[in-house]
């Protein structure tokens, strides 16, 4: 099994468990939670932000002195709504209350000194948008991008309709050679629908020195420490991704991959 891929804890609350230091980098963390209805989970990241995200269900979200109560509309991804999100900085207790089955991805760096307080992000504040064509066509929402105030930390959602193709054509992010590219470091948290389905998720580098193709079932998680990383989604299913990206700069530049750039600007 390739290194790059995380598979699904499905017996345990914390389904994903992403550090710096298990994947040899130096930002980006990420968990993912699930919890029955009337669970709680309470921790606190010492050293690092977070953004919160209600991938599926309710809950009450307490972080620090703050309370957000009976958040969370869609009980599946696959809805399509725009998600609740809570930013938390670091070193910040945070309580999480499952008011029905409930699925949180946990969008984490370090490198961070808290100089933003907590929030909540709603629905209405997510940026949602459409990007592709044809069978590259995928819906994007975007969680904590560039028009959100956080230190590091970037996150968005994509979906992916059956048979399409995303993060497509081949891009990466692994230089720090700004205004061309920045550097981010990134993670793939994919659902499936129907579950028992897969996708693949190829990441490769120029001189093929890293060139692993993974098949990615719902819950698992890819980590991408540079390289290009497109994802194709067979027939009959259709995919979801949370991505988690930070880096030493906080910007979204990316090179596409010179062979197939072509597919941008054909008919």
């Amino acid at each position: 099994m390739s290194h790059l891929l995380r598979k699904a804890r499905r017996e345990q609350q914390q389904r994903i468990h992403v550090t710096p230091e298990n994947a040899s980098w130096k930002y980006v963390g990420f968990q993912a939670l699930a919890l029955q209805a009337g669970e709680t989970w309470e921790g606190e990241f010492a050293d690092a932000e977070c953004c919160l995200v209600l991938v599926a269900g309710k809950a009450t979200v307490g972080a620090g002195a703050e309370t957000f109560a009976d958040i969370g509309e869609r009980m599946s991804p696959f809805e399509k709504l725009p998600p609740y999100a809570v930013y938390i900085p670091p070193a910040t207790r945070i309580r999480i209350a499952a008011q029905t089955d409930l699925e949180v991805g946990l969008g984490l760096s370090s490198q961070v000194t808290g100089q933003y307080p907590v929030r909540l992000i709603k629905p209405d504040q997510v940026a949602v948008m459409n990007r592709g064509e044809g069978s590259n066509l995928r819906r994007i929402h975007n969680i904590l991008m560039l028009d959100q105030p956080a230190e590091r930390l970037l996150l968005t959602e994509v979906f992916t309709p059956s048979g399409n193709w995303s993060s497509y054509p081949p891009h990466k992010h692994d230089s720090d050679r700004l205004p061309e590219e920045s550097y981010l470091e990134e993670t793939y948290y994919h659902r499936v629908n129907p579950a028992q389905g897969f996708v693949f998720q190829r990441v490769y580098n120029d001189d093929r020195s890293l060139d692993e193709t993974m098949s990615v079932y719902d819950g698992d998680c890819v980590i991408v420490p540079e390289g290009y990383h497109p994802v194709g989604v067979p027939h009959g299913y259709e995919s979801y991704y949370l991505n988690v990206m930070a880096g030493p700069v906080r910007d979204w530049k990316f090179h596409n991959d010179p062979d197939h750039e072509w597919i941008l600007t054909s008919s």
